[in-house]
């Protein structure tokens, strides 16, 4: 593809490195931003680099955050119960469901040797101590975990780990198609999912 300037061909190149936009996406954002005032484009510009500099996690359930509290500790929330899940998009998704008011934890990522992944590049480790806590008296921990071999390694990996707490360990129930993503699945699926839980039960064969 050629451009009308190494300006804009060095902007497409940025903004097509973005996840799900091609280079003709990418080149149209480009044009429809320099047809903008120069405010906009600096409005944009600042959005983004603030993000990147003032974004946090929680140091308790590792979602993105504004602070390094655990935003999701309300009165309204049941600590008793933590939905584990792979990334901050999954939380999104659960939560529109309007099923589920327990607490979440995130990996920020699945078990997967081949891309050399282990469980202690994972935030599995955090979660043991959380169930581990007396105080926190979680009772049920849920393995919303996509229906990928990633997702079934991981989900084994900690249930094993679990096993000795006596707590209950449950996984959404197969309404999500096999290989299929969380984020990407419909919210009445994934709430039925989240509602019809089943106990997870671990095939050490």
């Amino acid at each position: 593809m050629e451009y009308p300037t190494r300006l804009i061909e060095n902007a497409v190149n940025e903004i097509s490195k973005l996840p799900g936009i091609g280079k003709k996406s990418a080149l149209r954002i480009v044009l429809s931003i320099l047809k903008e005032n120069e405010e906009f484009t600096q409005s944009i510009a600042d959005a983004i680099v603030k993000l990147r500099q003032e974004t946090k996690y929680c140091r308790i359930c590792h979602m993105i955050s504004d602070t390094e509290d655990c935003t999701c500790m309300t009165p309204k929330r049941d600590t008793s119960i933590i939905c584990v899940v792979e990334d901050t998009p999954d939380i999104i998704a659960i939560r529109n469901t309007a099923q589920f008011n327990g607490m979440f934890h995130v990996l920020d990522g699945l078990i997967s040797p081949i891309d050399g992944i282990g469980p202690e590049n994972l935030n599995i480790d955090s979660l043991i101590r959380r169930v581990n806590i007396p105080e926190n008296q979680v009772k049920e921990v849920i393995l919303a975990l996509s229906s990928s071999m990633e997702g079934d390694t991981t989900a084994f990996y900690i249930a094993k780990k679990l096993k000795s707490f006596g707590i209950k360990v449950t996984t959404i129930a197969r309404g999500i198609p096999v290989g299929g993503e969380l984020e990407f699945t419909d919210e009445i699926t994934l709430g039925r999912s989240i509602v019809k839980r089943v106990n997870y039960e671990m095939n050490e064969d």
